[in-house]
């Protein structure tokens, strides 16, 4: 990884300049940027350098090279690699450290970085957050949308976030995650409200099989990783889609404006927008997904922020029991 005139901060490489106590103060915590950008800055007595001798430094007290000397720059080494990994799972801890003694000498605020799914900000998310921010109006939320599967996990690991809010699928059952399951989320089929077949009391899906239909791309949301096996369920084989696309708002677009159908869960039905434009058509469909839950770092603690958060998902999620 080349560094070129950037640098890694310097207390996270052991630096002795800097006290723990300024170290918190000077801002220079994962996610507010672990490298400055200010060209290179040299030793005043030697006129080389600053990270130049402070590597050369370290390597010597750690007694194992860190950097490969290239003829464009620098690259880690593998213990450059882990030890750039562990100082930033410290300045993680440090950071939520940090935020926990804010947060105590003053409950109304806080920093909150939540990874999730496009259902959940599609549905029920907006409706947490709304609530959170009415009651405490100076909490800060940080929402990423991530793509299914291990980068979910991978994500976290790597601390990009405090928590994962979403589907709780088999990958994330690992020893070092903490899994807390909320609500079971089936999924309908969708149409518009003006759709004739909402007028119908019962179909089986069979019948809607050559109606046009929006789904998202094959296997890249958690959904569309089980619209085979739902179809299949049923003895039927997946519909083509007329529009393929992973995006629930525009799906949603295209249903309260046409014919199309597609498969929703209920918390988007539930609290999405528009929810009198959106109907449920009274189809069977086997439950085959997983719940939705909050993943956490086992090893981590959890801020006072993100406890509010999954006090107040809790209480929205009622609605749906």
């Amino acid at each position: 990884m080349p560094i070129g005139k950037s640098y890694w901060c310097n207390n996270a490489l052991g630096c002795p300049h800097q006290t723990p106590p300024q170290a918190a103060r000077s801002r220079h915590l994962p996610g507010r940027g672990t490298q400055r950008q200010h060209g290179e800055s040299r030793h005043p007595a030697r006129g080389i350098p600053a990270i130049s001798f402070e590597r050369d430094d370290i390597e010597r007290t750690l007694d194992v090279r860190l950097f490969d000397r290239l003829a464009q720059g620098v690259e880690l080494t593998p213990y450059g690699h882990a030890l750039i990994k562990s100082a930033l799972a410290v300045f993680d801890d440090v950071r939520q450290g940090v935020q926990e003694l804010e947060f105590l000498a003053d409950p109304t605020a806080g920093e909150l970085r939540i990874g999730t799914i496009d259902p959940m900000i599609a549905g029920i998310l907006p409706a947490i957050l709304s609530q959170l921010s009415g009651r405490y109006p100076r909490v800060v939320v940080q929402v990423t949308q991530l793509p299914a599967g291990m980068q979910q996990v991978r994500a976290l690991r790597e601390r990009h976030f405090d928590l994962f809010f979403g589907r709780v699928v088999e990958v994330m059952n690992q020893d070092d995650l903490t899994v807390e399951r909320l609500f079971e989320d089936p999924v309908f089929v969708a149409a518009g409200a003006r759709n004739p077949l909402v007028r119908r009391r019962k179909m089986r899906l069979a019948e809607v099989t050559k109606e046009p239909w929006t789904l998202p791309r094959p296997n890249t949301t958690t959904i569309s990783g089980y619209i085979n096996d739902i179809f299949r369920a049923c003895g039927l084989d997946p519909p083509p889609a007329a529009i393929v696309c992973n995006s629930i708002q525009l799906q949603r677009e295209l249903l309260v404006k046409g014919r199309f159908l597609a498969l929703f869960p209920q918390s988007v039905l539930r609290f999405g927008a528009r929810p009198m434009s959106i109907k449920a058509l009274p189809i069977e469909l086997p439950a085959l997904l997983a719940p939705v839950g909050i993943v956490t770092l086992k090893n981590r603690t959890i801020s006072p922020v993100a406890q509010l958060f999954i006090e107040y998902a809790h209480r929205v999620a009622r609605a749906l029991a």
